[in-house]
């Protein structure tokens, strides 16, 4: 008689490294709405979504290219964009009457003062009751983009003396 090996398949997204379902039952199991932040390489997602039993359903989104028609001048990817979408979210979701949410920012690596926790205090202090500690905010001049101010200026000034040199 031969026996068949017997496997357990783990489930399509977890094989893939997309989802962490230990961390996302914590979440759901909050029946609050998730703000998820996600990072690409050309521009920062914002979505307030909330667990449905046939599917999450996403109840307000924006992402930071939606900061162009704002008459935003910047990089839609940096930390005062990523600051200034999580006042638009917080913004956008009041009107939808959410209050609350609870912050989701996946496998992103949680480090104090970066761009997904720049988007989370441009929530809060938009009004969206989101439970997070003060000390993982990035500082008001990295918020004010003072950090890059210089580097701005060093490549007008590169720009110019190429100009001149062509």
């Amino acid at each position: 008689m031969r026996h068949a090996n017997i496997q357990n398949v783990s489930f399509r997204r977890k094989r893939e490294g997309k989802t962490n379902y230990r961390k996302r039952f914590r979440l759901v199991g909050s029946e609050q709405p998730r703000l998820v932040i996600r990072i690409t390489n050309t521009k920062i997602i914002a979505q307030l979504i909330s667990y449905e039993e046939k599917g999450d359903k996403v109840l307000v989104a924006t992402d930071s290219r939606a900061l162009l028609k704002s008459g935003w001048k910047g990089s839609v990817k940096n930390l005062p964009a990523a600051y200034m979408l999580g006042f638009l979210i917080a913004k956008k979701a009041t009107k939808a009457g959410i209050t609350n949410a609870i912050a989701d920012i996946g496998f992103h690596t949680s480090i104090p003062g970066n761009r997904v926790y720049a988007a989370l205090k441009g929530a809060v202090e938009g009004g969206l009751g989101i439970p997070v500690s003060e000390e993982i905010f990035p500082s008001e001049d990295r918020l004010a983009g003072k950090h890059i101010e210089g580097f701005a200026n060093n490549v007008d000034s590169m720009k110019k003396a190429m100009e001149k040199e062509a």
